[in-house]
């Protein structure tokens, strides 16, 4: 059976640009590896001030640089406008070593290279994960590569020394208004599936059901409710309500990405491959009248 195809609303994603570094973890088995990449990019944390990341691509044995299989990950993390860019990259390198140590390195028999693209700079990996051979630690030359060599109890963590960063585009959007659950899972699964295979982005959040606002009452916890678009509320905010009548349920999608080009199109994709789902009523975004980011991506100009 045919669907009638979702309308898309007359809106826009705000997007910011943020630092991302890329890598490849590669491991000894799929059970290895999926606990390395999967632990280490848990934590969709940006908005926090920490750092988040996500599964670009996964890899076959001949195309990693030990000729094992692995995983293309992203990790990025915000920049502070107001202050210099060297505190920024401080804080990403700090916060992704932290992400490295305690979800990779700890994994028996992983490894861990550069796979930036255009780096603007580098992350130096010795002082805040090399060192945790306690002074033990060495540097060779391996696959090509000058790696640190971690002693450990099942040895050894390999990393590669430095790790380039770049710029990118953070915090592209979509929300898909729902009247079912089913559609939520299955319009949720197709979208993740059509940016996956957009080369260069992620989609940190997977299927978010918490879409927040920069306005909030507590913010000791960062961002709170974006309470105009909660369905449960919809008859006690009464007018204040944005939730259009007869849906139930509005996930979101979040897209960063190495271009403004990678992130459109996997924001085009994902928008195609839901359309036409059964209980998808009303394509939009999350905006702030463009006070949090620079860019905008009208969701109509992409189709």
């Amino acid at each position: 059976m045919n669907y009638l195809k979702a309308e898309v609303e007359n809106t826009y994603a705000e997007t910011f640009e943020g630092l991302y570094c890329r890598v490849i973890v590669t491991a000894e088995n799929h059970e290895i590896l999926l606990e390395a990449a999967e632990h280490s990019t848990a934590t969709p944390s940006i908005v926090v001030g920490r750092t988040e990341g996500g599964v670009e691509e996964w890899l076959n044995s001949a195309n990693t640089p030990d000729g094992r299989q692995g995983a293309v990950l992203q990790f990025w993390s915000g920049i502070d406008e107001k202050k210099p860019i060297e505190e920024s990259v401080d804080r990403f390198e700090a916060e992704l070593s932290i992400r490295i140590r305690q979800d990779i390195l700890v994994k028996p028999f992983t490894a861990l290279f550069d796979a930036s693209i255009q780096a603007i700079g580098e992350l130096d990996m010795m002082d805040r994960v090399g060192h945790c051979g306690d002074g033990y630690e060495w540097e060779e030359l391996r696959h090509g590569r000058n790696v640190i060599i971690v002693p450990l109890m099942v040895p050894d963590f390999v990393i590669e020394r430095r790790l380039g960063y770049a710029k990118g585009i953070m915090g592209a959007n979509f929300w898909y208004m729902c009247t079912t659950k089913e559609s939520v899972i299955t319009a949720g699964k197709k979208a993740l599936d059509a940016i996956n295979a957009v080369r260069g982005v992620i989609a940190p959040f997977g299927v978010c059901s918490a879409g927040s606002k920069p306005e909030t009452k507590y913010p000791s916890i960062g961002p709170t409710t974006n309470h105009p678009y909660c369905p449960s509320l919809k008859a006690r905010l009464k007018k204040e309500s944005a939730v259009p009548d007869g849906v139930t349920y509005i996930p979101e999608v979040v897209i960063n990405g190495v271009s403004l080009e990678a992130v459109m199109e996997a924001m085009k994709l994902g928008i195609e491959a839901i359309r036409t789902v059964q209980g998808v009523h009303l394509i939009s975004a999350g905006n702030y009248g463009g006070i949090l980011g620079k860019e905008k991506i009208w969701l109509r100009d992409l189709l």
